[in-house]
């Protein structure tokens, strides 16, 4: 499956490109990003290998994650998407979906995680009827969280993952999500 260009009503999300690598890079260098995401910056290697999984997501299992670029200036906002990492939790999580947004920090806090994860939601809910997705997330990363909750994601269980804990979230296709 090729991935689509979705537009919203501030960013368009696309496939990722080469040309993306250094805004990438700059993003995953940011304390402020990695905080609840593994903790530590990656290296530009790091970085590589994440474009290149993105591209071969798509390739393999048909769904990966977008490029989120502000349509007004077309500056690189960050990542949204779905993969399927083999973690390993307990419980697991399968061959279900997992959603997951990352934003440089000027793009925090403007609700822009919210808007291109429904975008990417919607998309999901049309290709996948029915199907759940999960996702999970630090217990400390609040903002995290309630984007998830607006987004009809609920907890179903705890676990940890490489000595942290974490909170599993999972959500049906076509639930109903809070507007705000």
């Amino acid at each position: 499956m090729s991935p689509p260009s979705i537009d919203t009503g501030r960013l368009t999300l696309r496939t990722h490109r080469v040309e993306d690598f250094e805004d990438m890079c700059a993003m995953w260098s940011e304390p402020a990003v990695v905080r609840f995401i593994g903790g530590k910056v990656l290296s530009d290697e790091e970085v590589w290998g994440r474009l290149l999984r993105y591209a071969g997501e798509w390739a393999l299992v048909d769904y990966g994650f977008w490029a989120a670029r502000d349509r007004a200036s077309g500056a690189f906002v960050g990542e949204v998407g779905f993969h399927n990492l083999h973690r390993d939790l307990v419980p697991p999580f399968g061959d279900r979906p997992e959603l997951g947004y990352a934003l440089v920090p000027w793009a925090h806090g403007q609700g822009l995680a919210t808007e291109a994860a429904r975008a990417v939601l919607d998309w999901a809910d049309r290709t996948w009827p029915g199907r759940e997705t999960v996702c999970m997330i630090h217990p400390e990363n609040a903002a995290s969280a309630r984007v998830a909750e607006r987004l009809g994601y609920r907890e179903f269980a705890r676990s940890s993952y490489k000595g942290e804990p974490e909170v599993l979230l999972s959500r049906r296709s076509g639930e109903a999500a809070q507007v705000s």
